[in-house]
């Protein structure tokens, strides 16, 4: 493979002052995961953003998470048509295989691929309407959710109504998965969508009984 590089050296030093470091005052634990596997207790289905780190906002340490980062921290409807599907394939894994106890969906604000959604929905992105476009075709998964927030006058809420619909969005299709819809039914797998302001470090949970998301 040609046009692969070295490691720049800014990330190769990095990389040697986390081993000396970080690595070395928790290495026995660092072989525990790696002689005895993972076992997290949940997944979390978050958006590739670099802003949004995960296992800083939880204080999570090495083996405690389950991440699958996407755009628009999006989960795609169940096809079990024979292609590739990557978050529909670790999301399996996920509850079949490793069994976590919580499934967590998390979007945050100033999404980028929300944004995206928006402006191809409204007519402002045609090149997100070509076929050829992986981003588009990904956002058509929101598609419903914009049709629910598309009247509202205000640009930066209907942003975040979007934001918050993706989450939605993400938890319905989820349901649509059989063996989620049995984990959840037997109560071993229980489902939880948030929502976090990064400028102000806010986090918000979805209520289904009050139809709405709330402070955590």
């Amino acid at each position: 493979m040609k046009a692969a590089k070295p490691l720049p050296p800014y990330l190769v030093r990095r990389y040697q002052g986390w081993k000396a470091t970080t690595y070395s005052e928790n290495s026995t634990w660092y072989k525990h995961l790696a002689n005895e596997g993972q076992h997290p207790r949940a997944m979390v289905i978050s958006c590739c953003d670099s802003r949004v780190h995960v296992t800083s906002i939880f204080g999570a340490d090495t083996g405690e998470f389950f991440i699958h980062r996407n755009i628009a921290n999006l989960v795609p409807g169940y096809e079990p048509d024979g292609a590739q599907h990557g978050t529909s394939a670790a999301v399996e894994y996920a509850v079949t295989a490793l069994k976590v106890a919580h499934l967590i969906v998390l979007g945050h604000s100033s999404c980028g691929g929300v944004a995206g959604c928006m402006a191809m929905c409204s007519g402002h992105a045609p090149e997100l309407l070509e076929k050829s476009s992986f981003v588009g075709r990904w956002m058509d998964i929101l598609k419903p959710g914009y049709e629910k927030v598309k009247d509202e006058p205000d640009p930066e809420t209907r942003q975040r109504m979007l934001e918050k619909e993706a989450v939605l969005t993400s938890l319905n299709n989820l349901m649509d998965f059989p063996f989620v819809r049995e984990a959840v039914e037997a109560q071993s797998l229980s489902l939880h969508g948030l929502w976090t302001e990064i400028g102000a470090g806010a986090l918000e949970y979805y209520d289904p009984a009050k139809g709405g998301f709330y402070p955590v």
